[in-house]
């Protein structure tokens, strides 16, 4: 199986933005709508609760909705207020030793929903470089040029709650704050829909893992591998991925380049058509750079060189 993906700067979402999201409006519709989103949220709700809680966004949210015009799904859409359960997998680590710090990580789902899209954005003044996902402002991990980097996994329980998609919540912890601590602090006061874990790093060496879900009290922790799941495994494959990590994170002479190496290699690397890793990044705050990688290919960016253009990716014959 293939898929392309691109590389493009976008201070902030224009005309280019609402093509792509008309393009995919039926995939972004049926996320959205998922199974099990009873007594679905209107789009005044979903406003009034992006302003009690992300009054920053607010002025961005309502942006994109004039550049949609009056279509009240699509603005309960992109407000990613209560979504439906949708697990994933994941794998992710920070690295402090030589060459560090770094964030490594591999990002298993679906190739068909992955969304195609690496960029660098400058909403409020501070550039950004993420894995974009949709419908708008997602982010399944990046870093911002005051040198902080945010990555997410699923935490492991299908419960849902009155909150956002964890995507938009590392987008907005990526636009306002500068460090792990104010991130922390972020996060832990935002309403989360869904079991999900991130792990954040600045150019400090700073870093947490937090365990964040609907019903249950964030935690904070020092937890430098994270897969998917939260204080209790939540299956042997996750438990075994982070074990294969805590491992190698402790082996006096490992480097940077082999701890690497093995985010390419089973079990952090999978080839399952339902988790497939959809990439690799590499993650380097202090140099403000990252790389995203594929066997065989690496793919260089940094605040003061960003590579757009494209690249597609032959996964070969996945396994059921």
């Amino acid at each position: 199986m293939q898929k392309h993906f691109v590389a493009d700067c976008e201070e902030r979402p224009g005309a280019a933005w609402l093509d792509r999201f008309n393009a995919g409006r039926q995939a972004t519709e049926s996320w959205y709508r998922g199974e099990g989103l009873a007594d679905p949220p209107s789009a005044v709700e979903c406003r009034v609760a992006l302003k009690r809680h992300m009054p920053e966004l607010v002025p961005h949210y309502d942006h994109v909705c004039a550049l949609v015009g009056e279509d009240d799904m699509a603005h309960r859409i992109l407000s990613h207020y209560r979504p439906p359960p949708i697990p994933h997998g994941c794998s992710q680590a920070v690295w402090l030793g030589e060459g560090g710090p770094a964030l490594v990580r591999n990002y298993d789902y679906p190739l068909e929903i992955v969304s195609d899209r690496f960029e660098m954005t400058c909403w409020f003044g501070r550039r950004v470089i993420a894995k974009a996902q949709r419908p708008w402002g997602g982010c399944l991990d990046g870093m911002n040029e005051s040198g902080l980097v945010a990555s997410l996994t699923f935490g492991g329980s299908r419960r849902q709650g009155r909150g956002f998609s964890i995507i938009l919540m590392l987008r907005y912890v990526l636009e306002t704050c500068r460090n792990v601590t104010e991130a922390i602090a972020t996060l832990s006061r935002l309403p989360v829909a869904l079991s999900q874990n991130v792990t954040l790093l600045d150019r400090t060496g700073a870093y947490a893992t937090l365990f964040l879900g609907p019903g249950r009290t964030p935690a904070v922790t020092l937890l430098r591998a994270c897969t998917n799941h939260q204080e209790t495994p939540s299956g042997p494959d996750s438990a075994l991925r982070q074990e294969v990590l805590l491992d190698l994170l402790s082996v006096p002479t490992m480097t940077l380049q082999t701890l690497i190496a093995r985010f390419l290699d089973a079990p952090l690397y999978s080839r399952r058509a339902n988790f497939t890793t959809a990439y690799t990044a590499v993650y380097r705050p202090a140099e403000g750079r990252v790389e995203y990688l594929w066997p065989g290919k690496v793919w260089h960016h940094s605040f003061d060189h960003f590579n757009t253009g494209g690249y597609t990716h032959d996964y070969g014959d996945l396994m059921p």
